[in-house]
């Protein structure tokens, strides 16, 4: 991509800092804006719940999307029908605040052609995607049973897929049916190619309509998704900005490798583990964004905005 796309960066955890990272992008999202969130699995205590995303939600008048998972009968978990997941939007309080769209929960289901994806040639997303001018993806960064961390390129991804999609992505092509996928399941290279592929029918489609936010909060090894989490073995370390999905994810990986929480290592195990940096790897060969960034630090004025800083450190990725 040329130069290193640029990622801001924050110590300050607070719903009014996320609105404060938003505008250091200096990007106006377009027309109706989808805002990807990750509704958090019935029993999860790690997510990331409505009240911290509103006033962020507010300052871009966008509606939060959200897709139905595939949990087959593999897992536990409501939110793989409609009904249920519905009925969990209520108890976690999202529709108190949002009219939330479950872009899979009409069929049939919208077909993102990917003649040069690494594994998937396609794509199966919930057909209201096609609703949206634009995407702001809202995403906790922590870890992931199946692709070792979850990010913006999970929130595309995994996030954007409707319930056939997601059973695609986890049996690297062979299989949409949710039932049928988890007995294919893809290995730890096909897997992440699967997530980078997904995700970059995502990016493709917005053709830069987006913007991305990571939250290093609840640093768990087990996403959102997991009904009974393990507890956060980290720190909280921050919160990140980007138009660059890439090199956002690629970012918040760098600030676990370099912190000095011995919890890290906890954390890595799983990331390593599932080949995780593969993902950033595999979708970077598509060129939707780039490993090479720079972190820029956001310090509070005296304004009480936040105002650029120096460079925490580079992309070692040069």
């Amino acid at each position: 991509m040329g130069m290193k796309s640029k990622v801001y960066f924050t110590s300050e955890l607070t719903p009014e800092s996320v609105v404060k990272m938003y505008k250091a992008l200096g990007k106006e999202l377009e027309g109706k804006v989808a805002v990807k969130v990750h509704s958090g699995e019935k029993g999860n205590f790690n997510f990331l719940g409505p009240e911290f995303w509103r006033p962020m939600i507010d300052e871009v008048g966008g509606r939060v999307v959200e897709t139905n998972t595939a949990y087959g009968d593999r897992f536990v978990g409501v939110r793989d029908h409609t009904d249920s997941h519905r009925k969990l939007l209520e108890e976690h309080g999202w529709s108190r605040y949002f009219d939330v769209d479950l872009m899979d929960e009409e069929g049939p289901d919208h077909v993102f052609e990917l003649p040069d994806g690494h594994i998937l040639k396609k794509n199966l997303v919930g057909k209201h995607i096609l609703n949206y001018d634009s995407m702001l993806v809202l995403a906790h960064f922590k870890g992931h049973p199946n692709g070792g961390y979850g990010g913006a390129l999970k929130q595309l991804a995994i996030g954007c897929a409707s319930s056939a999609g997601k059973a695609l992505i986890h049996s690297a092509g062979r299989s949409d049916d949710r039932i049928a996928a988890w007995d294919m399941h893809g290995d730890n290279t096909q897997f992440p190619e699967c997530m980078a592929d997904a995700a970059t029918t995502i990016v493709r489609h917005f053709c830069g309509n987006m913007a991305f936010i990571n939250v290093m909060k609840n640093l768990s090894i087990d996403c959102d998704c997991v009904a009974a989490p393990e507890k956060p073995c980290m720190k909280d370390i921050g919160m990140l900005s980007s138009l660059d999905p890439v090199a956002i994810d690629q970012a918040c990986i760098d600030l676990v490798m370099n912190s000095d929480d011995p919890g890290k290592e906890h954390f890595m195990a799983r990331v390593n583990e599932l080949n995780g940096i593969h993902t950033i790897e595999a979708a970077a060969e598509h060129g939707i964004g780039s490993r090479e960034y720079e972190l820029i630090r956001l310090r509070a004025s005296k304004t009480g905005a936040s105002a650029p800083f120096l460079p925490v450190f580079q992309s070692p990725w040069l």
